[in-house]
């Protein structure tokens, strides 16, 4: 059936079953261009699509799967031996002509390739790693590109691999062991975390290289990511952030990706009958960002979840929920406290607590010098002590939560 499908069917097949795969960002690359009329691409400028960069350009990448076929049968996944869904399968050739088609149309700026497994991992990586030669090598493609690489292939496939792409990812699957072992018993946890510290370890390898040759090559310059599934299995948010913090501590991850369970058709009886609320992979996000950039430990974030359950907040964010719990540590005086603390309050992002940071320096700081910094000043008040405000009655309010969470708002159907 394979062989009778033309180069749209395919694409519409393949394009499809990659939309699971979440880790596609493409920022933290090496900046490359062919403005001075050698090669093709560009890591650079305004894209089309749903890729983004920390600066807020979007990057539009051609995300397919080499082939949607496999040979292990991962019980969460549409791609699994014993599904039933419509197989395709690309050949390097045809992923590498696609590729440069669209780019020539001005569609994309970048590849996003995984796949499922078929005959061998090694061979399957052998194909993913010739897709990627090919673009370098044969066409000079200077644009991004992301390979999904598979943790059972030969090490030094997935090190080729990184030669030639600028960011590799490993999926983790799952956030427990045994959640691993019950879902995807044909894969290893421990072989995918030994292929992660393979990865980081060439990434330092060539960074020492580069830093005493500069002919020197570049192995996976935007870094490693992984993925994994939230609600397939019965760990709670608990469990996914203290994995998380794990992953990025052992292995320099730029990205942990957190993807919703979705159900899929012909679904086995040990998967959960629904998926689990989207506003739980948010939350998630939310609890990485805390880590990543507002100094919160993994037991902070933890600390936040519910006692009994394990699972964060869906009405409110993270951050809100910590301060919640513990209100002895506010209110916050934004002229005295230190950046730990500022970061802490709910509603200061990073930008607004360098702001306030600057500004004291100078002279001391009203509520109205808050506000400017910030969406909603309401937010803020109970939590901070500014030179013209003291929360003195909304510090002693027992019921303070109606106060700051998110009001819901009834959606008008026919709204100007």
């Amino acid at each position: 059936m394979m062989a009778q499908l033309d180069t749209r069917e395919k694409l519409a097949i393949l394009a499809d079953a990659a939309k699971y795969d979440a880790s596609c960002a493409s920022s933290g690359t090496d900046k490359r261009n062919s403005k001075d009329g050698k090669g093709l691409g560009s890591t650079e400028g305004m894209g089309i699509c749903h890729a983004y960069a920390p600066d807020g350009r979007c990057i539009s990448l051609l995300k397919i799967l080499l082939t949607n076929s496999c040979i292990f049968d991962c019980h969460y996944c549409i791609n699994r031996k014993s599904s039933n869904v419509r197989r395709a399968r690309f050949t390097a050739k045809e992923v590498v002509d696609l590729t440069i088609a669209f780019y020539k149309r001005n569609y994309i700026e970048g590849l996003f390739l995984s796949s499922g497994i078929i005959r061998s991992s090694n061979y399957t990586m052998e194909q993913m790693v010739e897709v990627a030669r090919s673009l370098r090598e044969d066409h000079h493609f200077r644009g991004y590109i992301h390979l999904k690489t598979i943790p059972d292939a030969d090490p030094e496939l997935v090190h080729q691999a990184g030669l030639y792409a600028d960011r590799v990812s490993i999926n983790i699957e799952l956030p427990t062991v045994g959640g691993l072992k019950r879902l995807a018993p044909e894969k290893d946890g421990a072989r995918i975390e030994t292929a992660m510290t393979e990865v980081k370890a060439s990434i330092a390898d060539t960074a020492d290289a580069r830093a005493k040759y500069k002919s020197a090559p570049r192995f996976a310059p935007a870094g490693q990511s992984t993925q994994m599934i939230v609600g397939a299995d019965a760990a709670t948010d608990g469990d996914i952030v203290r994995k998380a913090s794990t992953l990025y501590d052992r292995f320099g991850l730029r990205r942990v990706y957190y993807s919703a369970f979705s159900p899929i058709p012909d679904a086995s009886a040990v998967l959960p009958l629904q998926r689990p609320p989207l506003m739980r992979e948010h939350r998630l996000y939310q609890s990485d960002w805390l880590m990543r950039f507002y100094e919160f430990q993994p037991h902070e974030v933890v600390a936040a979840a519910d006692d009994a359950t394990g699972m964060l907040p869906l009405d409110i964010d993270p951050k809100l929920a910590w301060a919640l719990k513990f209100r002895d540590r506010f209110p916050v005086d934004i002229n005295r406290a230190p950046r730990e603390m500022l970061l802490r309050v709910p509603g200061l992002g990073v930008k607004a607590v360098n702001g306030i940071l600057a500004s004291r320096r100078w002279r001391r700081l009203h509520l109205a010098d808050v506000a400017r910094l910030t969406v909603s000043i309401a937010k803020l008040c109970p939590f901070i002590v500014a030179e013209d405000w003291r929360p003195v009655v909304l510090s002693d309010r027992a019921d303070l939560r109606p106060v700051v969470a998110p009001k819901k708002q009834q959606l008008e159907l026919f709204a100007a």
